[in-house]
């Protein structure tokens, strides 16, 4: 369902939302009239039990309408949950077609030079597709160590004044996915 449709939808789920608290508030309204004047006019009780009974039937309506809404807003949620990643697994694929062909063209290859730029352009595309969906690679040598983004594997003492609390090595690459890190990068800290 596109987005106006669902939007439109939404709307009328609100509407029957109002409509079904319009109809309890009158239903209330009407048994208090009944419990107030038991013993007015026999057409008026009639009446009254007649537009109680389509406002009852109006609410039970409702109520199911309101429950069919929810059980497909969880089923659609469900659905969008187990095909989530299909996207992102759809734009790999061309990645892991090229490494099929580095992995074929290794068995009989002779220049080993070729085969390490091969290698290198299944990387950089890999690399690009990634920062496409939003993971980039937490830089670290050099910087100043942040326990948010970085995890010390170890410390060693520094060399110089300069060098300390900064990361001189970087054990493990870590990632952030729009700003929120997915893997800490683990690093080599000087002391």
């Amino acid at each position: 369902m596109d987005k106006k449709k669902k939007d439109k939808h939404f709307e009328d789920e609100m509407q029957s939302a109002d409509n079904l608290a319009d109809a309890a508030t009158k239903e209330q309204n009407i048994e208090d009239m009944e419990i107030d004047n038991p013993d007015e006019n026999p057409e008026d009780a009639d009446n009254v039990s007649e537009e109680l009974t389509k406002l009852n039937d109006s609410y039970l309506r409702l109520m199911a309408e309101y429950d069919n809404y929810r059980k497909r807003t969880i089923r659609e949620k469900a659905d969008l949950i187990k095909t989530g990643g299909e996207k992102a697994f759809t734009g790999l694929l061309p990645v892991v077609d090229d490494f099929e062909r580095a992995a074929k063209t290794i068995e009989t290859a002779t220049d080993i030079t070729a085969v390490k730029e091969g290698i290198l352009l299944i990387y950089n595309k890999f690399m690009s597709y990634l920062q496409q969906n939003g993971v980039k690679p937490i830089e670290t040598l050099g910087q100043i160590f942040d326990p948010e983004m970085s995890e010390a594997v170890a410390m060693i003492p520094a060399t110089n004044d300069e060098q300390k609390g900064k990361v001189i090595d970087n054990i493990q690459t870590g990632y952030t996915l729009y700003d929120k890190v997915i893997r800490h990068a683990k690093v080599v800290v000087a002391n």
